[in-house]
């Protein structure tokens, strides 16, 4: 993703193609959402890649756990 929407933050536009991955099945449950992979994917610095987390941790997609990383949540 190169082109971004400027009219929207760029955390929202990640935090919306990982809820699409997500629910798409793309990124199964378990699968680890790794910080730096996100930022060289979309090419922005890590605190943008935190809000797109954080984001998604509040929707309840992604768990964290301190000292693993986060994680695609388990179906309900």
């Amino acid at each position: 993703m190169t082109d971004y929407d400027p009219t929207r933050p760029k955390w929202e536009q990640i935090a919306e193609v990982l809820r699409a991955r997500i629910t798409s099945g793309e990124l199964p449950p378990r699968t680890l959402v790794s910080e730096v992979q996100l930022e060289a994917e979309f090419g922005v610095a890590r605190g943008t890649v935190r809000k797109a987390t954080a984001a998604l941790r509040e929707e309840g997609l992604i768990t964290t756990t301190a000292g693993m990383g986060s994680f695609v949540a388990g179906r309900p």
